[in-house]
């Protein structure tokens, strides 16, 4: 593609309006998955008590063993959901978008 095209797309409002969309789906998954891990870490350094309790009565493992695992899970979950708004919404917006520009 030539300047011309770059031109067009960056002032066509459907291609602003995607990159204010996307951009605040990937800031508020980010910033979730980091209120997730802050808070588990606040909890081990404030609470760290609560995160030794066992799982079950005369258990070995603690209650932060599935805490951190639901943290490592919750990142996938998220990714995942970004993955997926970008190939069923935001990948089509941005083909009609660049194929628009290029006639």
């Amino acid at each position: 593609m030539h300047d011309e095209t770059y031109k067009k797309i960056a002032q066509d409002p459907r291609f602003q309006q995607l990159v204010r969309r996307r951009n605040r789906l990937a800031w508020t998954l980010s910033i979730a998955i980091l209120a997730l891990y802050f808070t588990f870490i606040l909890v081990i350094a404030f609470a760290p008590e609560l995160l030794g309790q066992p799982v079950v009565t005369g258990s070995i493992t603690t209650l932060g063993i599935p805490a951190g695992i639901l943290i490592i899970l919750s990142a996938f979950v998220l990714t995942g959901i970004y993955v997926h708004r970008a190939n069923q919404e935001f990948d089509q917006l941005n083909r009609s978008i660049v194929e628009e520009a290029a006639q």
